[in-house]
Parts: C-alpha cells; sequence; structure tokens
C-alpha cells in the first residue's frame, strides 16, 4: 500500500472533528523517536559518468561551496538534500517531492499507527497532560484519565527536562514496559502505573446518532485500519435502526488505496467500479467495490470541503456517479493523482513521485478541478468558532427531503 499524503488548503474545520485535529496532532509526536540522518555515503566522479556532461555544473558548484565558501565546514548531507530537494520542485508537480528522513518516519506512521501507550497529550505545560485515551490501548487498561500529568517515567523525574524528551521516552518497541508516575488532581501523591507498549491503532472514525433518526459518521484519514474502524462504526449505527446516514468526509486527507476500496465498498453494491488508475505508459486498472457492504442500502448524503483530497475524493466521486447519494458542501481540493514514496539510501528520507492518475466512474479527472457537490453550502470561520454546521444542517434537510 502506498501512503498518499499532502497538505490541503486551509478551510474552516469540521467542529465534530475538533478533538480528532489535536489528538492525532499529539499522538503523531509521541511516536516520533531520535532519527539521524546518515552521511555515510560518497559523492565523486567514480559512477562513470562524465563530469564535463550532464553532471558537470553540478560538481563544479560542489568543488566550489567546498573550496571557495567563507563558512567551512559545510554539511554535505544539507547539500544533497537540498540538491534532491530542488530537482523534484524543478518537475513543476506538487505531488512530487522530497521528504527528509524524519518527516518521512512521521509520515509513515500517520497511515500506519505507531508503537505506545495510546494517549495524545498536551506538551504546553511544564508536564505532558493526557487530554485523550485511546480505546483499547494500554493506558485505557491501565486506568488513565484525562488531565494526569505525567511527572516521572521509568523512575526519572521529567521537571525541567522539556515535553520532547517525556515524548522520546514514552516510545519503544512493542512489549516492553514503560512505568509513568502521574499526578491526579484530587490526589497527594503520584500514581504508579505500569505499562505495556503496544501497537496503537489511532481513533480516525468519530460516530453518534443524531436528532431524527439520523446515524452520523467522520472519517479523518484512510489510514490502516481505518476500514475495520468504519465497519464497526458502521454496525453499531446500523443497530439502533437510523433513518439515514452522513457520511463526513470533511478535511479527509485520503491515504490508501486498499483503505479506500475497502471503506467505498461499505456504501456501494459489490462489483461497482469505484475509479480507475492510469500510469504514463497507458496501462489502466480498475478498482471495483467488495462485496458485504454494510450500508449500501439506507438512504446517504456525504458531506465535502476544500480539505476533501485524494482517496476521500476517489470515494465521494464514486459514491457521486452511481448517485448513490447526494454530496453537500464546498469543490474537493482536487488531487487526483497517485504518489509512491521510494526510500533513498543512507537514511537520506524518500522521494514521491507521481506514478499514475485517478479516474471516477465517469472518465473524470479530479486534479485541480476536485468535485463539484450537488448541494453548495459553505461555512464560515465565525460560523465555526459558534459551533454552528451549516454544511451538516443541510445534509440532515436533504435526507429529510427524501424520506418524505
Amino acid at each position: 500500500m502506498q501512503p498518499l499524503t499532502f497538505e490541503p488548503e486551509t478551510q474552516p474545520r469540521n467542529p465534530f472533528r475538533a478533538l480528532l485535529i489535536a489528538a492525532a496532532a499529539v499522538w503523531l509526536a509521541l511516536c516520533i523517536g531520535s532519527t539521524s540522518v546518515g552521511v555515510g555515503f560518497l559523492i565523486g566522479r567514480s559512477t562513470g559518468t562524465d563530469s564535463s556532461g550532464v553532471f558537470g555544473p553540478f560538481f563544479q558548484a560542489w568543488d566550489l561551496i567546498h573550496t571557495r565558501y567563507v563558512n567551512q565546514p559545510v554539511d554535505d548531507a544539507q547539500l544533497i538534500q537540498g540538491a534532491i530537494r530542488g530537482m523534484m520542485e524543478s518537475l513543476g508537480d506538487p505531488h512530487s517531492a522530497y521528504m527528509p528522513a524524519e518527516t518521512y518516519a512521521m509520515a509513515t506512521e500517520v497511515l500506519g499507527g505507531y508503537v505506545g501507550i495510546g494517549v495524545s497529550v498536551d506538551s504546553t505545560g511544564p508536564f505532558l497532560e493526557i487530554v485523550e485515551i485511546f480505546p483499547g490501548s494500554p493506558a485505557e487498561e491501565a486506568g488513565l484519565e484525562p488531565g494526569d500529568q505525567i511527572v516521572k517515567i521509568d523512575g526519572e523525574d521529567l521537571t525541567g527536562k522539556g515535553a520532547e524528551y517525556a515524548k522520546a521516552q514514552l516510545v519503544g518497541e512493542a512489549g516492553t514496559h514503560v512505568r509513568l508516575g502521574v499526578s491526579r488532581e484530587g490526589e497527594s501523591e503520584l500514581l504508579e502505573f505500569d505499562l505495556v507498549r503496544a501497537e496503537i491503532d489511532p481513533p480516525v472514525v468519530y460516530s453518534k446518532m443524531l436528532d431524527d433518526g439520523i446515524a452520523y459518521v467522520y472519517l479523518s484519514l484512510f489510514s490502516d485500519g481505518a476500514d475495520a474502524q468504519m465497519k464497526k462504526a458502521l454496525a453499531d449505527l446500523l443497530a439502533q435502526e437510523p433513518q439515514g446516514l452522513v457520511l463526513d468526509l470533511r478535511q479527509n486527507i485520503g491515504g490508501y488505496v486498499d483503505t479506500a476500496v475497502a471503506v467505498g465498498s461499505q456504501f456501494l453494491a459489490a462489483d461497482t467500479l469505484l475509479f480507475t488508475e492510469k500510469t504514463g505508459g497507458g496501462s489502466e486498472e480498475f478498482f471495483y467495490s467488495a462485496p458485504g457492504g454494510l450500508a449500501v442500502e439506507i438512504p446517504l448524503v456525504v458531506l465535502v470541503d476544500g480539505g476533501t483530497a485524494s482517496a476521500a475524493e476517489i470515494v465521494a466521486g464514486a459514491i457521486q456517479d452511481h448517485r448513490r447519494a447526494l454530496l453537500v458542501g464546498t469543490t474537493t481540493y482536487g488531487k487526483g493523482s497517485v504518489q509512491e514514496w521510494i526510500p533513498l539510501m543512507n537514511d537520506m528520507g524518500a522521494v514521491s513521485i507521481t506514478v499514475a492518475l485517478w479516474y471516477t466512474p465517469s472518465g473524470r479527472q479530479i486534479s485541480k478541478a476536485g468535485l463539484t457537490p450537488d448541494v453548495e453550502v459553505g461555512i464560515t470561520e465565525e460560523q465555526f468558532q459558534a459551533g454552528e454546521d451549516p454544511q451538516l444542517a443541510r445534509a440532515l434537510e436533504v435526507l429529510k427531503s427524501e424520506r418524505s
């Protein structure tokens, strides 16, 4: 599976997503260990390339920097990273890019989960303060609570050590133990907790029953395991016999192709064309929905906005093209291409190369143009700050009108 990530345009955020945004930002920080960029490679003219040919100016600039630049010594690793970054930027493709080792590690962990204790934290205070406990995590099993402050890790007092140091102590291999000393409001002494680190599948699905028998499910990312979370949420919602369903894909920046197929299969009948993938060489691959979808018949509305992108767009586009549901919101981001992240040797990060384009079932290529919603409804920052959600309100109106 290939991760498909990028930075979408800034949009007023979905009120239901505020907690998930904060949690995702922090659990990502918790999964970061100490990473160093290796410099153990040789650059020179022993590759057989004629230095007076196409690479001549590069080697000339390299020599000039090392012999004439005033601030010596220079960092060879940074020079190589800069050269790779410039080479990728020269393609003029916003999705073909260079990613340093540390950033690449974070990007892959975002989509694939991480090893830890299963909490999101606020790191702005003197100690890490737990904001959220992930369901089924070691933290939940141990009895940690939101508001707990992590004062000690494995007996070490964290006073003055800083948030990044504390986060680094929380990560480790699955199955290893970590002992926390926790300050809890109302307790005069530190509480001790012994936890076993585990593979964490961060929550990316939020669901609830709304008024008038309407079910609501929000998906923030097509990460590894998101399809299982979606199936569980749908099963729980459908057991309550809702009269309609709102699928919220606002601010969903995409994720794995396989996850997109699995999630899309929950809303479209088996063997329905989801999208077509075309490579630069002219080959085509067709992706179809799998059998067993849980929500293929219930009345459905899909929420989208300018942050709905990549894998989220191909799912929304398939639903729209097959007239399974109306899209409500604003025009989506417009990223209908596939990137393959290829790690570079010597721990020098990775490059993202655009290798294919996506087409919706009707043949639309959504790059740049995005998907136009069937019912256009915007949301202002003022409405968001006030806790209002006119897009969701309009989606509920659409469902109610279909029932009457």
